[in-house]
Formats: structure tokens, C-alpha cells, sequence
């Protein structure tokens, strides 16, 4: 698991297989809800989750049994009513230019291979109408996005390459700057988007691949919401008023959000969940920063340091409850609209997750909460997958329109930035 944001000596595994859903009123009328409309997640990490626990072949892996080191097969999606599911192709920004394609193509294999290898379950979907029509099917709608524009190596063609193998989202970022964009937690180098950033986005307008903001800085979501044709999303993304949290978006990001159209889809993980723990994983991070200065090369010394300060700032053993994800759907629905939020758990991508919403399964948990607080049947099945389907049939009609009036861009991060990559 990617446990770069879980706060030092508080790690929660995936749970053993969940139990049934709590038998009641608004369980019920959530899992019929899940049954009228595909409930969409963008944002699940198995196919990294598979690769980091070093089992890459579906024989040693079969998703139709239980897996409890994971959060995520097929007996829990299916409790879940997950209607479709984007695949997060994750791999770490250190990885560009040395091999960050080969990685990418390998987990887009363990996605096709798990189609092919589950044809019962899944079905590959690359449009809005394929999520309506596998759902209509009985069938989980399988799709997947890029976690971190580092993936393309500055090149678009590789961009156009990975759409045509079914790509349909792509995070700019991830934590660290890329050449053309700055990451929310990266050094800000380009004060946003380059150049050639802005045409990246201009060209996965054209593709009508979504363009993901979760792990951008301010700045790039500024810009990409001024710029883009085609509404935006966060994949896997919460509020900032609630859990201060550089991951999460703040509101006057949240307030330009319905002229361009896009979704937040509210992330799971703990520290992005809970004020608290945003708090202390702040902390630890500028103590971070303070030691890599303090230290320079001296790895033991900042390690031996660092474990120090851990031990000497524990983190709270409380995970966050239901109630409070529930709380970052609310506060995104005053802001920004009931129109402008979704899922985007990041399970198998995380290490903590609140109570209540330990793997895949406990969605109904989460869209039962929602209608205990008395949301109506229409405004749920927006949040659980209208929302989004809204957004990729307007992502898709816009790259209709674009596609008749420009060719593919063949513009390099050389040419348009003037530097010497030679990439």
C-alpha cells in the first residue's frame, strides 16, 4: 500500500473480509439506490496494491475469494454494489524517464488480464453509456486512470497512446512536481502550469480524458479550471475546511467548481478525513523538511532523528468514523453543490480508513448515512454516480467537437518551454 501519508506507528490493514451490511432501513433503500443507478468509484489502488504485494498472476490471485490482505475482490464489490470501478494506475514520480511507461503498460496488462480473466464480473467500459449498459448487465464497469502525468514522460503522444488502451482519466501530478506542473506538496517550481502543461490539458480535452486535480497545488487548480473545456475531477480528494490538509480542496476552489462542471470525489483516507490527523501529518512534514535540511546527506542521522520525533509526537490510535466522511460530502454539497461530489475511496491505496468504511464492501454504509441526514433519493444518486456519468458525457462531447476542429497537438515540452530535455 502507498503508505506515504499515514502518519508514523498508526497503520490499519485491511480488515478480514467484511461482514454483511448492517440489516436496516437505510442500508436497505441504499443498496436499492446502488441497483437503480452504477454507484462509481474513481479511485482503488489494487492493481499497485497487487504489484507492491508481488502478485501480479490472477492464479495466485483470485479475486473470487477472499483476499484480506487487500480491500478490494469480487465477494466484497458485490456486497458493496459497486456499479463501476476506476482502476487507479499508480506509480511513483522518482520513476520518470526510468521506467515510468513500462510501469504504467504493466499495471493496464493486470487490468485487462483481470477483464479477461473475470468476464462474469467485469466488464471494460470507456464511456459513460458502457457504465449504464454493464450495470444494466448485472456487470461492474471496469475503467482506469493515471495516478501522476509523470507516467506520459512529457509526451503527448504517449498521452494519446495510453487513451487508446482505455485510459479515460490522468492525474496531473503526484506529490512532487512534474517538468509541467506543480504538485500540491512538491517545491511550486513553475508557479503552476507551464506551457506545455496548458497543452496537455488542452489535448486530454481533445481525447476527452478528465483531467484529474487531486495532488495538484492551488495554483494548477486554478489555471486547469480557467483553461479546461471539459469539467474537471478529483479522483480522490476531500474538503480543507474540515481536515487542513494540502491533499484536500479548498473552498474557493470548490466555489468556481460549477461553471466548469467537474466533481470532487470524496477520499477515504484517514489524514485527509480527520482534522487531527491532518494536523499531525503537517507537522511531521515540515519537521521532515527541517531534518532533510538539517541532516544533508546524512541518511542515518535524519532517519535516527525522524524516528525520534515520532516517538516523541505519537499519533492519535482513533480512526475517523463514518459520519465524518459523510460531514466533507455535506460541506461540498453547501459549497460547491449537490451536482459537484462523488466517491473516490482510495482503498487499497491507503493504510488507514475510518470505521465504518473498512473495504469495499461498506459503501451502503456510507450512502445509508446520506440518507439518514435526509438526502433525497435523486440528490444520492448523484453523489454516488450520476455526478460523474454527467461529467464524462460532457468530457465526451466536448472532445466530439474538438476532434473536428484540430489534429492531435504534436507540441514538446522543449519546444513550448524552452528547456534542453532533449525528450
Amino acid at each position: 500500500m502507498k503508505t506515504f501519508l499515514v502518519l508514523a506507528g498508526f497503520t490499519v490493514l485491511a480488515a478480514p473480509l467484511a461482514a454483511q451490511v448492517p440489516d436496516s432501513a437505510f442500508i436497505r433503500r441504499a443498496l436499492r439506490l446502488h441497483r437503480e443507478v452504477p454507484m462509481v468509484d474513481t479511485h482503488n489502488d489494487h492493481p499497485w496494491e497487487m504489484r507492491d504485494q508481488r502478485v501480479m498472476a490472477f492464479d495466485a490471485h483470485d479475486m473470487t475469494g477472499p483476499l484480506p490482505s487487500f480491500h478490494t475482490d469480487v465477494l466484497r464489490l458485490r456486497a458493496g454494489g459497486v456499479g463501476a470501478q476506476f482502476w487507479s494506475i499508480f506509480l511513483y514520480d522518482s520513476m520518470i524517464h526510468q521506467g515510468a511507461i513500462r510501469v504504467t503498460m504493466e499495471q493496464l496488462d493486470i487490468v485487462k488480464r483481470m477483464e479477461a480473466r473475470y468476464p462474469d464480473v467485469f466488464a471494460p467500459a470507456r464511456t459513460a453509456d458502457d457504465i449504464v449498459r454493464a450495470h444494466r448487465q448485472g456487470k461492474i464497469a471496469s475503467l482506469m486512470g493515471i495516478e501522476g502525468g509523470h507516467a506520459i514522460e512529457n509526451s503527448l503522444g504517449a498521452l494519446r497512446l495510453f487513451y487508446d488502451l482505455g485510459v479515460r482519466y490522468m492525474t496531473l501530478t503526484w506529490n512532487n512536481d512534474v517538468p509541467w506542473a506543480d504538485a500540491n506538496i512538491g517545491a511550486h517550481l513553475h508557479n503552476g502550469l507551464t506551457p506545455f502543461g496548458y497543452e496537455v490539458v488542452r489535448e486530454m480535452n481533445r481525447l476527452g480524458m478528465l483531467v484529474d486535480l487531486s495532488h495538484v497545488s492551488d495554483s494548477v487548480m486554478a489555471q486547469v479550471l480557467r483553461t479546461s473545456a471539459a469539467p474537471v475531477i478529483f479522483s480522490h480528494s476531500s474538503a480543507r475546511a474540515l481536515a487542513d490538509h494540502p491533499r484536500n480542496v479548498p473552498d474557493w476552489i470548490l466555489r468556481g467548481l460549477p461553471q466548469n462542471g467537474g466533481v470532487v470525489m470524496v477520499n477515504f483516507n484517514c489524514g485527509f478525513v480527520d482534522s487531527a490527523m491532518a494536523a499531525q501529518s503537517g507537522a511531521r512534514r515540515r519537521a521532515q523538511a527541517q531534518l532533510r535540511v538539517q541532516f544533508g546527506g546524512d541518511s542515518v542521522g535524519y532517519r535516527t532523528a525522524l524516528a525520534a520525533w515520532d516517538a516523541a509526537h505519537p499519533a492519535s490510535a482513533a480512526r475517523p468514523t463514518i459520519a465524518q466522511v459523510a460531514d466533507h460530502i455535506d460541506h461540498i454539497r453547501r459549497v460547491a453543490g449537490v451536482d459537484h461530489v462523488g466517491y473516490g475511496s482510495d482503498f487499497d491505496g491507503i493504510s488507514c480508513t475510518p470505521r465504518g468504511l473498512e473495504d469495499v464492501s461498506t459503501f451502503p454504509r456510507l450512502t445509508g448515512e446520506l440518507l439518514r441526514r435526509g438526502y433525497s433519493d435523486d440528490d444520492v444518486k448523484k453523489v454516488i454516480g450520476l455526478n460523474l456519468l454527467r461529467a464524462m458525457r460532457q468530457a465526451e462531447a466536448v472532445a466530439a467537437r474538438l476532434q473536428r476542429e484540430r489534429p492531435p497537438s504534436t507540441a514538446t515540452l522543449a519546444g513550448l518551454d524552452s528547456v534542453g530535455v532533449g525528450r
